[in-house]
Parts: C-alpha cells; sequence; structure tokens
C-alpha cells in the first residue's frame, strides 16, 4: 500500500503547504524543452529513432559531478555538515537535484562548504555565492545550520530563488520575509511514532535513541519524540513496559566518531536491543556497535536497510521527491506560492513513512503498519509534535532515561 515512493497526487497538485498564510499551488509541471537546433541539415542516411529514451529513477546511476559545456551550472546543492555521500540526509536530498536536472536537461553541481564538520556561516555563504556565481537558476540547501549564511545569500541575490531543506521561512536584517527562499519541512514525528510503535509491537522493549545536532535541531527532536509516543502507545496495548536511553550526547556534528561508538557500545552491553540512529554520519558508529553486540538499528531520512544487516526498518522522508517538486516550481513559474511560508509534509503527501519494501519486522506485519498509516492519514490518530513536552510528560509505558 504505501511503498513510499513518490509524493502523492496531492502534493503535485500543491495541496501541502501549510503556514501562517495557507498557500495552494498548481502541478509541478516539466519544462518546456528549448526547440531544436534546426541549422545543421538532417542525417537522412538512416531512418530516425523514434524511441523514446528512458527515464533515469535510479540517483545512484547518475554522476555526482558533471562538466557543463558553458561552465555554468543551473542547480546548485549546499551540502550540510557530513559526507555527501552519506546514505542519508545530504544524499538523500542530493537525489533530488540530480534526477529533477537529468530528466530536464540542466546541468547541477554540489558545492561543501569548506572546513567540513568545523564550517562556519561565512563558509557557508561562500558555497552558496560561489553556486550563483556559476549560474545557478536555483541553490538548494540541506539542513538548519544553513540559515544564517541564507539569510546574507538570499538578501545579496534577491532574484535567485533558494530551497531550504528541513527549513523554515526567514527574514532579512529588517524583519523583512525573504520570499525567495522556500522553506520545506517534514513531520518528522509522524515516521518517529510509525517506528517506534512496530519495534515494540515486535518484542524489542529496550530501546535507545541517539540524535543529532545536540538537541538544537526541530527535524531531530520531532524524530525522537514521535518515536516515544509510538513505543509508548505500541507498549500500552501490549500491556507492557518499555525502557529508553535518550540522549543528544556525542551527535551535534551529526558524525560518525569514537565517542559515539563507545556511547552505543555500553547501551547494547547493557540491554539496549535496538538503537533508532537519528543523524545522518552517525548511523556509522551506532551501526558498527550493533554489529559487535548483536544489536538492531532504526535508519533514518531513507531506507538504510541495505547499508547494514543491523537495520530492521527506517524512519524515512521524502527528501530526494520535495526537493523535485519545489525545483520544479522554479522553473514552472510558481515559485512564489511556495517562497516566504513554511511547507510542511506528512502522510497527507505520503512523504513520511517506513520502507515496505525491504519489510524485516517478524512480528508485525505491514498490513498492521499500514491500517496505523491510515489512522493518521484519516485524523483518527493525531501524533503530537510539540518536542518541548517530551521530559514533562509523564509516559505510561515508557521509563525514559534522558541523558
Amino acid at each position: 500500500m504505501k511503498n513510499f515512493k513518490k509524493l502523492s497526487a496531492l502534493v503535485l497538485a500543491g495541496a501541502m503547504v501549510f503556514s501562517l498564510a495557507a498557500c495552494g499551488g498548481n502541478s509541478a509541471s516539466t519544462p518546456t524543452p528549448a526547440p531544436a537546433d534546426t541549422s545543421a541539415p538532417a542525417d537522412t542516411s538512416a531512418p530516425a529513432d523514434t524511441t523514446a529514451p528512458e527515464a533515469v529513477t535510479n540517483p545512484d546511476e547518475i554522476e555526482d559531478s558533471m562538466t557543463s559545456a558553458d561552465g555554468t551550472y543551473e542547480v546548485a546543492f549546499i551540502t550540510d555538515v557530513g559526507q555527501l555521500k552519506d546514505k542519508s540526509f545530504n544524499q538523500g536530498t542530493f537525489d533530488g537535484v540530480k534526477l529533477y536536472a537529468v530528466a530536464n536537461g540542466l546541468s547541477y553541481k554540489y558545492y561543501q562548504p569548506a572546513n567540513g564538520n568545523e564550517a562556519t556561516d561565512d563558509d557557508r555563504y561562500d558555497a552558496m555565492k560561489a553556486a550563483v556565481d556559476a549560474g545557478a537558476k536555483v541553490v538548494v540547501a540541506a539542513g538548519f545550520m544553513q540559515e544564517n549564511a541564507l539569510k546574507k545569500a538570499a538578501a545579496e541575490f534577491p532574484d535567485t530563488p533558494f530551497v531550504f531543506i528541513d527549513g523554515y521561512p526567514l527574514s532579512d536584517e529588517a524583519g523583512n520575509t525573504l520570499t525567495n527562499v522556500a522553506a520545506v519541512a517534514f513531520k518528522e514525528e509522524q515516521c518517529g511514532y510509525f517506528a517506534g510503535y512496530a519495534v515494540v509491537k515486535d518484542g524489542f522493549t529496550k530501546l535507545g535513541f541517539s540524535g543529532g545536532g545536540g538537541g538544537t535541531n526541530d527535524a531531530c527532536c520531532r524524530y525522537g519524540y514521535g518515536f516515544v509516543q509510538g513505543a509508548n502507545a505500541a507498549a500500552a496495548d501490549m500491556g507492557v513496559t518499555v525502557d529508553m536511553n535518550y540522549s543528544w550526547e556525542y551527535g551535534s556534528s551529526f558524525s560518525a566518531s569514537p565517542e559515539l561508538q563507545t556511547m552505543a557500545n555500553g547501551w547494547y552491553e547493557s540491554g539496549t536491543e535496538v538503537i533508532f540512529a537519528c543523524g545522518g554520519s552517525m548511523f556509522q558508529s551506532i551501526a558498527a556497535a550493533a554489529s559487535a553486540n548483536d544489536g538492531f538499528v532504526v535508519g533514518v531520512d531513507v531506507d538504510q536497510s541495505s547499508q547494514s544487516d543491523t537495520v530492521i526498518t527506517s524512519a524515512m522522508k521524502g527528501l530526494s521527491d520535495a526537493v523535485e517538486w519545489a525545483v520544479a516550481k522554479v522553473y514552472d513559474g510558481t515559485f512564489s506560492e511556495i517562497g516566504g511560508v513554511a511547507t510542511s509534509l506528512g502522510v497527507n503527501e505520503n512523504s513520511v513513512g517506513l520502507p515496505t519494501d525491504t519489510w524485516s519486522l517478524e512480528n508485525y506485519p505491514v498490513e498492521e503498519y499500514e491500517a496505523l498509516y491510515q489512522e493518521v492519514l484519516d485524523g483518527t490518530l493525531v501524533v503530537d509534535n510539540d518536542f518541548t513536552k517530551l521530559e514533562t510528560t509523564e509516559w505510561s509505558n515508557v521509563n525514559l532515561n534522558v541523558i
């Protein structure tokens, strides 16, 4: 039912924007290709090939780097901290850039801010300026850490559209909304809920959550809060109690580290059965600890089951599809509908969920997950997104150990 492959027709119809002022939209149409060059005589030596080229749907088949004939690059991507090929947030976002560009014959390029995980706001701004100077018609920036650099770049280049993934509306120094910045976020609490509910229903009662951003990243906070809600609900349904370690330690840079792996090792050795690895390249440390201790992992952002046999499910959001949708609005002339407002994507847009194509949970069938999904879809079940209530909530069936 929910294979979580493409945004639903509701998204493509634009019924997805929720902000202080709701904003509708039109279909994300494909740009009209330029007229063919008729200055050269046609080659009539062989019959014309009328076979339509097969669309590329696998981003892994598209080169990360390309060389533009005129030295300009239309669709630009500014990476978040961590690696471009992190099998998570950066990669999922860049996949959307590549897929849209290739499908529409556009040049593309990624820019990694200088100094890696120690990148400053100036480093991020320099990457954005380099993209604009290289001819970018649209710049996609990943992650909340881009905020200050985006404010500066968007104000300096008001004619350049920016897509702020995992972002929120921005204003210039005078308090004016930057209408050339489209803020695209997700209802991570919903897929976090699905993951927490699923692992408890599958029989796990010793859980862990290890989050990125040091607790200052709203997306990771929503993931974690949803995870606890889902685990608590499933435990209540089953009449059991769940123990959960919950920590932001060693995740501020979203990177793998010996310290993070040591912490995860300690959790597994003390009885934790599965850890939600919520933070890009942090996955590598947690998966290594899980493998060493016969433990399990919940992946994040994309289906991470191919990265480790310890992964039992992943809390996913439609990064690639959202990027394609937003970039298309630059080329179809409807970017003004999403510029300067907050877009939030969830189950109603088929933009969050668990991967059913690689389902491996043995005691929680796909059909039960689909029924739960439907409850959220029809409004019977509402997942709270106010993560500030995490520690003040009296959880009925979760012993929450915030570290």
